[in-house]
């Protein structure tokens, strides 16, 4: 035996009898808030149809300096705000790229059919 448990064997029960008294300390978990830096860059640099893609960026660097700071609602407000101008960008320049694409391959056969 080592020499605390021969003391805690031979000393018995302890003389107070009160109860022992214990603290529980709940930590929440942190909640992940999405910034949506990297989608918002994409958008600002590839599809950047009426600076949509410049304004999701500083909505997702505002979203991530509230989420530093510990302001949980207002990150999350900035960060939906970037994911909207995100989504609004992406289908705006998509649906520019595809108009573009059928520009192009409707006027190319037009060229070559004579009448």
């Amino acid at each position: 035996m080592i020499k605390e448990e021969h003391e805690v064997a031979t000393q018995g029960t302890p003389l107070d009898s009160r109860p022992v008294m214990s603290t529980v300390v709940h930590i929440q978990p942190e909640t992940v808030v999405p910034d949506y830096v990297v989608w918002s860059l994409l958008n600002a640099l590839y599809l950047n149809l009426f600076c949509l893609g410049f304004m999701a960026f500083a909505y997702s660097v505002k979203s991530r300096d509230r989420k530093m700071v510990g302001d949980v609602m207002g990150a999350q407000s900035y960060a939906s705000t970037a994911k909207l101008l995100n989504i609004i960008a992406l289908v705006l320049g998509l649906t520019g790229i595809i108009a573009l694409i059928i520009y192009l391959v409707t006027t190319s056969f037009s060229m070559h059919i004579k009448f």
